[in-house]
């Protein structure tokens, strides 16, 4: 059972605030549902997590029918496995070029998932910094994001940290949307 703690906006439908799930589970259903709404519009959608929550969202997805195989053949489905990524992500600055991802698709969806992070002995400040600049990166593909991690890599600190990085996207979004309506 997942707790939601992060829809800022309230619709998850505006592209411009990132959804924090703090889940138990491998892969909860509203992930899934997140994941399978975006793929059944046309919509791409990006998964940047570690390479066993990638596996359980394949797995996941195939109990639903659906082929990831094909999906991620055709780019409507794109892994990202962190942290090899990361340098692909913010070094490369250009990732449209030749990358599996599509800036000329509908609206994105992106689930990036932070277990990886709290097991492989990240510092906080360093795991923040990433959240940050992840968010960073997404928000100008006006992409609908979510973020996710299993509750028990994460500490009461580290659960703080990342609601207080998720109420400074939404002031962020919240601002970049005032000065746009002005």
């Amino acid at each position: 059972m997942a707790a939601d703690l992060g829809n800022h906006v309230g619709l998850l439908g505006q592209a411009d605030a990132c959804r924090l799930v703090i889940r138990k589970e491998k892969c909860p259903s509203e992930i899934l549902q997140f994941i399978i709404a975006g793929l059944e519009i046309g919509q791409q959608v990006v998964v940047m997590a570690g390479p066993m929550c990638l596996k359980d969202v394949a797995r996941s997805l195939t109990d639903c029918g659906l082929r990831p195989d094909t999906l991620l053949h055709s780019g409507r489905l794109v892994f990202l496995t962190a942290p090899n990524c990361l340098s692909d992500l913010f070094e490369n600055g250009k990732p449209f070029q030749r990358g599996p991802l599509h800036k000329n698709t509908t609206v994105m969806r992106w689930v990036t998932d932070w277990s990886w992070a709290y097991t492989n002995g990240f510092h906080s400040n360093a795991i923040r910094d990433y959240q940050r600049r992840i968010h960073e990166y997404i928000r100008p593909l006006r992409a609908m994001s979510m973020c996710t991690v299993h509750s028990d890599k994460l500490g009461r600190s580290d659960l703080i940290a990342m609601l207080v990085d998720h109420r400074r996207c939404l002031r962020t979004a919240e601002a970049v949307r005032g000065a746009a309506q002005a």
